[in-house]
């Protein structure tokens, strides 16, 4: 198993990234982001402007991605974290095993500043989360227009 760090200064080729948007496409679980979006959430976090970016770890095993990490730096800070855990996902063979606890580790030991990250509330890795040191102070709302 090895971890493999993409960063806005790396080189990603168009193979990796869709290696990896099928990954999270297939394993996220019951609320899916289309590939669309994440393949967004891809670029963006591999954005080289000093108000995007961020950084994609993600573990490898055989040739094959058993778990990411993708973070999104927010280029805010105080009133809105610094960087926003957009995905934390582990293959559903790895799951229970530690895997998301090193990735989510990892990404800490990389971050500067706080950290947000959006779960649904009968989410069965929220327990998890909280035990990480993740708090919920704050309830999100969302208004969702049409078009």
């Amino acid at each position: 198993m090895e971890l493999k760090v993409l960063t806005p200064a790396e080189e990603v080729t168009l193979l990796n990234k869709l290696q990896l948007v099928n990954f999270i496409n297939e394993h996220i679980g019951h609320n899916k982001d289309s590939r669309e979006d994440i393949k967004k959430a891809i670029d963006y976090a591999l954005n080289p402007y000093p108000l995007a970016g961020g950084f994609i770890l993600y573990y490898e095993e055989k040739g094959e991605v058993i778990g990411v990490a993708l973070l999104n730096n927010t280029g805010m800070q105080g009133y809105v974290p610094e960087n926003l855990l957009v995905y934390l996902i582990t293959h559903k063979d790895h799951r229970k095993k530690g895997l998301g606890r090193k990735l989510l580790q990892k990404a800490m030991e990389m971050t500067s500043g706080d950290m947000a990250l959006h779960i649904e509330k009968d989410h069965p890795a929220l327990a998890f989360i909280k035990e990480m040191g993740f708090e919920n102070p704050f309830l999100e709302m969302r208004l969702h227009k049409e078009g």
